[in-house]
């Protein structure tokens, strides 16, 4: 098995290194945008940030391998289960555990402002973390395979191995480059809606109407599951990813006219 025979079109390494810019650069201008004109803390942003590693990266992957080791993976495959389950998990693991962390750790400075910054934080550590390490990785591997030193991937794994990581890594030279900039692409909306769910939960917190909290959970696992549904039935990111858009910029609308009154 040989990866030296593969090159990979320069658009390709091109769209990734837009959404590597958009998923790093956007939350860093974000936050310093923020801190400069409203004077927001950045302990606020790390707090949004560590809310995601802890509900979302931690205890939601544990609940996760539960799931799966009582249903097995096969249920993961089905659109209702995935899409409903998948929602609903991304939904509570993290709108509760916002919700949590700004009641016990932010409630004494808690306001709008630092609500934006939360949020700017939650949205901005699951874009570095999901989008941008993956962009640099592939990025990594695309400038070996075009120079050529692409056999040093499969160096010392088994045929096995070697087969199974080649299968892995065919989609970056198969795939055009709008799939690659989609990642990026996403990252805009996707941080939108951190930041007007933050807020959300902020007055949930602050007014003391857990309403307002389980409907930022049900806007969470409507997002999610819509798109998963959208995805898997049509086929095309574009009408998946314009699905995300829309909702992201009603949110927003709501939002931007709520904050502003308040």
């Amino acid at each position: 098995m040989e990866l030296s025979q593969y090159r990979v079109p320069w658009t390709n390494i091109a769209a990734i290194i837009v959404s590597l810019l958009l998923s790093i650069g956007i939350p860093m201008l974000l936050g310093l945008f923020w801190e400069n004109k409203k004077d927001a803390r950045l302990s606020s942003a790390l707090k949004g940030a560590g809310t995601f590693v802890a509900f979302a990266l931690i205890l939601e992957s544990i609940v996760h391998n539960i799931v799966i080791k009582v249903m097995g993976q096969d249920a993961f495959m089905e659109l209702p289960f995935y899409a409903i389950y998948g929602g609903l998990a991304a939904g509570l693991f993290e709108e509760v555990g916002r919700y949590i962390v700004m009641r016990l750790f932010m409630k004494k400075k808690l306001d709008k402002t630092e609500a934006i910054m939360f949020g700017i934080g939650h949205g901005g550590v699951e874009s570095i973390l999901i989008v941008g390490l993956t962009c640099v990785s592939n990025v990594v591997v695309l400038i070996m395979l075009n120079i050529g030193q692409g056999d040093l991937l499969l160096k010392g794994a088994d045929p096995s191995v070697q087969t199974q990581l080649v299968e892995q890594l065919s989609p970056l030279w198969l795939s055009g480059p709008e799939t690659f900039l989609w990642m990026g692409v996403e990252r805009v909306a996707a941080i939108a809606f951190h930041i007007c769910a933050s807020y959300l939960v902020y007055r949930a917190v602050k007014d003391k109407k857990i309403a307002l909290c389980i409907l930022a959970v049900i806007l969470h696992a409507l997002l999610d599951g819509v798109f998963v549904t959208i995805q898997r039935l049509s086929g095309s990111m574009v009408l998946a990813e314009g699905f995300i858009y829309v909702f992201a910029l009603i949110f927003a609308l709501a939002t931007i006219g709520v904050y502003r009154r308040e």
